[in-house]
């Protein structure tokens, strides 16, 4: 009998230090110098959860950390995702951060004025996304310029599905806040002229002003004469080369989108307008401005007659000259561009038709905005 209250008294004792050292080493500071991010798959157990654990040196133990789980009653509340196990992360700390569910997040931004192409390629290309992309192209002008927060796992279609529902639900919201008098048929051409104002400026402040010379010229049945247009018709959703510079001999290409040569809108949008172009569009400003130029500043002059736009846009090259000077000066050398004299292979810089060649071409350095709005009939 003593033996036998020896040997019971013995197991209780042993039991109790085990537990004791296991809870300690349960809860003191993990193995792990650097943390790392760890993946827990749907329906993976708690013994698979902590082997990978210990395998990856993130927890020192795999039964002990099984056996906390179990103790805290936790069996079944670990949830797949992946999460930022933390430097020195207890294995209490793992714990509860797989029972909480805060996965990592990942982030996926379409820009306004993408196309619709250039955002699928951005959505292909997340290597955090999963599945494959869409059988279809969404129609131009489709998708939401936004920031969207994932999981990993996450699929590419959820991606565009969600792009498509925000940009339906934004523009049928802007479209019946719009202003009673708008020269536009209907909620398609409001996109379409949305799509312009969004690649003719980036600058808040001017992006209404813009929307109403457009839709003051639509009014009066004058030619848009917008750059991006241009670009659009030769370049599609692809977009233009940052090294191509629009040339004179693209000014009067015909296409269906150049509103250089074609009366009213294109046939549909050029890019993905985001909210505030399509604001400008739906309430424009409340002037007679019938034209555009760049002020050499990044921004643009308006002028509501020809008359006054010619002189801005004769201030604008001189402006363009004298840049152009300085930076041969600066160089200590001539201004070599490598184009042709011919007036077909010059770059074309951005004006009004009727005062001569468009002139300035991309108006941000390259990319695909900019044009400024020409005033010829």
């Amino acid at each position: 009998m003593n033996f036998v209250i020896s040997s019971v008294m013995l197991m209780v004792l042993a039991a109790g230090v085990a537990v004791y050292f296991g809870k300690q080493e349960f809860t003191e500071a993990g193995p792990s110098a650097n943390g790392d991010t760890f993946l827990v798959k749907p329906n993976t157990g708690v013994q698979d959860i902590a082997d990978q654990l210990e395998r990856r040196g993130l927890i020192s133990d795999a039964r002990v950390f099984r056996l906390g789980v179990r103790a805290f009653g936790n069996d079944s509340a670990l949830k797949a995702g992946e999460y930022e196990i933390k430097p020195r992360a207890s294995m209490r700390d793992i714990m509860e951060l797989l029972k909480s569910g805060k996965s990592v997040m990942y982030s996926l931004t379409v820009p306004e004025g993408l196309t619709v192409e250039q955002a699928l390629q951005r959505i292909a290309e997340e290597p955090a996304l999963s599945g494959d992309m869409p059988t279809t192209t969404p129609p131009e002008g489709s998708l939401a310029t936004d920031t969207l927060r994932f999981t990993r796992g996450a699929t590419r279609q959820q991606m565009v599905d969600k792009l498509l529902a925000d940009q339906r639900k934004l523009v049928e919201d802007v479209w019946q806040r719009r202003a009673p008098d708008l020269p536009l048929a209907d909620v398609e051409e409001f996109v379409t002229l949305a799509s312009i104002v969004e690649k003719e400026t980036g600058k808040g402040d001017e992006r209404s002003r813009v929307a109403a010379v457009f839709l003051n010229r639509l009014a009066k049945g004058m030619r848009l004469q917008s750059d991006p247009t241009i670009i659009y018709g030769l370049f599609g959703g692809k977009g233009k080369p940052a090294d191509r510079p629009i040339y004179q001999s693209d000014i009067q290409k015909q296409t269906p989108y150049n509103t250089y040569v074609i009366s009213g809108l294109p046939p549909t949008p050029i890019a993905n307008p985001g909210r505030a172009a399509l604001e400008a569009v739906a309430n424009p400003s409340k002037t007679d401005d019938l034209y555009f130029v760049a002020d050499g500043t990044g921004g643009h002059v308006f002028a509501a007659t020809l008359d006054e736009h010619n002189e801005n846009v004769a201030r604008y090259r001189a402006l363009q000259k004298k840049q152009a000077d300085d930076a041969a000066k600066a160089a200590k050398a001539g201004n070599t561009t490598g184009a042709s004299d011919s007036n077909a292979d010059k770059p074309a810089d951005t004006g009004p038709a009727d005062s001569g060649p468009v002139e300035g071409g991309p108006a941000d350095g390259g990319d695909d905005s900019g044009g400024d709005a020409g005033a010829a009939q």
